[in-house]
């Protein structure tokens, strides 16, 4: 294998974590900002791009980076190695409720594609990139879908998916339509493209959007219940806009709560 052989296990229910077992000098690279835990032992290091092997100096660096830069993800990586004697252990937790998605890509073709936002750590090895899509109507209305991040290499690497998680199997020739937002990622044999939803009440009145995804096979495509853009925009919706106070859920109450805080709107 040309990336670390890593060890790990998978907490918790709704909002979990991954806790990675290293090897003296194994090393795992994750997006900045997901590290939770880790032993005494555990050297941390901020590296240019992803650290992958399958990538050597300066201007495979700036390219590789450059790369992330266009997906909207950072630079930066963080890279965590055991530097000492005996089995070290270190966690990263999933940014928001769902679940965490173990992806050997030994068993993928040494490729899989995922939502840019998706990725939370992989064994040193793995390469981080973009997968563009190159049909004209994917690129016009793919939305969150157009430009997707694809994992290549022969290890281990983890995904995040909000909400309740569905992993489904197509078949040669079989189609699967889906808001663009809820796909978390496939396998390379999936082709992948955009739909015109149809008709003028849908279009106009439906809230779903203009277009949907069509993924055909054969193939696996991972689909979560609860894409962060819809549980963001649903918190935003429902903020409170009056100084920060809460006016609660019913008329009733809300009126109630405004007349207990002397508020008269």
């Amino acid at each position: 294998m040309n990336a670390h052989e890593i060890d790990y296990e998978i907490f918790g229910e709704e909002m979990q974590f991954v806790e990675i077992e290293l090897d003296p000098q194994e090393t795992v690279v994750a997006e900045a900002g997901s590290f939770m835990m880790m032993d005494d032992g555990i050297q941390m290091e901020t590296i240019f791009g992803d650290g992958s092997q399958q990538q050597g100096g300066l201007l495979g660096k700036v390219m590789n980076a450059g790369k992330r830069w266009i997906t909207g993800e950072g630079l930066f990586m963080t890279m965590f190695t055991n530097i000492q004697y005996g089995k070290k252990k270190v966690s990263f937790a999933s940014p928001y409720p769902g679940k965490i998605i173990p992806i050997d890509l030994r068993y993928m073709n040494g490729k899989f594609i995922c939502q840019k936002d998706a990725f939370l750590c992989a064994a040193k090895g793995v390469s981080v990139g973009i997968e563009f899509n190159r049909k004209i109507g994917t690129g016009l209305f793919g939305g969150e879908g157009f430009i997707m991040q694809k994992l290549e290499g022969d290890g281990m690497a983890f995904i995040h998916a909000g909400g309740t998680l569905h992993k489904k199997e197509l078949q040669p020739g079989e189609v699967l339509k889906v808001d663009t937002g809820c796909i978390v990622g496939f396998t390379s044999g999936v082709d992948y493209d955009i739909q015109f939803v149809g008709g003028i009440k849908n279009s106009i009145f439906g809230g779903e959007g203009l277009f949907f995804a069509t993924l055909r096979g054969p193939g696996t495509v991972y689909v979560q219940s609860l894409p962060f853009s819809r549980l963001a925009d649903r918190i935003i919706a429902h903020a409170p806009s009056t100084g920060g106070k809460s006016q609660g859920e019913g008329s009733l109450l809300g009126g109630l709560g405004r007349l207990l805080d002397g508020d008269n709107r």
